[in-house]
């Protein structure tokens, strides 16, 4: 199935990211070494690598993930016909912002020095579940849709998403201790509400 085929590309590219990451970090010399995260998520900082506690952990590697699906979605739509341009232009656009957001989010964990494994992420164990993800089933449908109907289950499915990350955004701005995360999710709160508004809009003239 298509959505299965970006599925597996959004991984193959966190891969990437992830190692590309890694070997700038073994190239400085003054990488953190690798670190037992099983009893103490706070860790002792080092230069340049900052403070994060829970909270910031549990941002980045939820919220990786949900990047990686907007962008599966966003690609599934970009690639149906009979779409409103408008929408087309507003996947774009979520797929040029959260790319490089996935690749500063990984460059931290290899900072960090936690290991990442996305495919044990996928299902966001660690975080609240109101994350708005969308199910395989979710994912098959909008595939499967075109036009009026995909462009619907697009806006419908985006907005929950959207949503879910603001939650967990407003989450780790709460409870986290890291600055840049901080920044990111600030970032990620304006930008995503002011798209939620959009797509809303968009909806009311389907």
């Amino acid at each position: 199935m298509r959505f299965r085929t970006i599925a597996l590309a959004s991984g193959a590219l966190l891969t990437t990211t992830l190692l590309l990451a890694g070997c700038a970090q073994n190239g400085t010399g003054g990488g953190m070494p690798g670190m037992d995260h099983g009893a103490t998520p706070m860790t002792t900082p080092s230069a340049g690598i900052g403070d994060f506690n829970s909270a910031d952990e549990m941002f980045v590697t939820g919220m990786i993930p949900h990047h990686l699906q907007a962008i599966q979605m966003a690609d599934l739509i970009l690639g149906t016909d009979g779409v409103d341009p408008r929408v087309l232009d507003l996947a774009q656009q979520i797929k040029d912002a959260q790319g490089p957001e996935i690749e500063t989010m990984t460059s931290w964990l290899a900072e960090w020095g936690i290991p990442y494994d996305d495919s044990t992420s996928q299902g966001m164990g660690g975080m609240d579940h109101g994350d708005g993800m969308l199910s395989e089933a979710d994912l098959i449908a909008l595939e499967s849709a075109t036009g009026i109907d995909a462009t619907r289950l697009f806006l419908e499915g985006m907005i929950g998403h959207h949503q879910g990350a603001v939650r967990m955004a407003q989450s780790v701005i709460d409870n986290g201790q890291n600055p840049d995360v901080a920044d990111l999710a600030q970032q990620i709160l304006v930008g995503q509400t002011a798209e939620i508004a959009t797509m809303q809009d968009l909806l009311g003239t389907l």
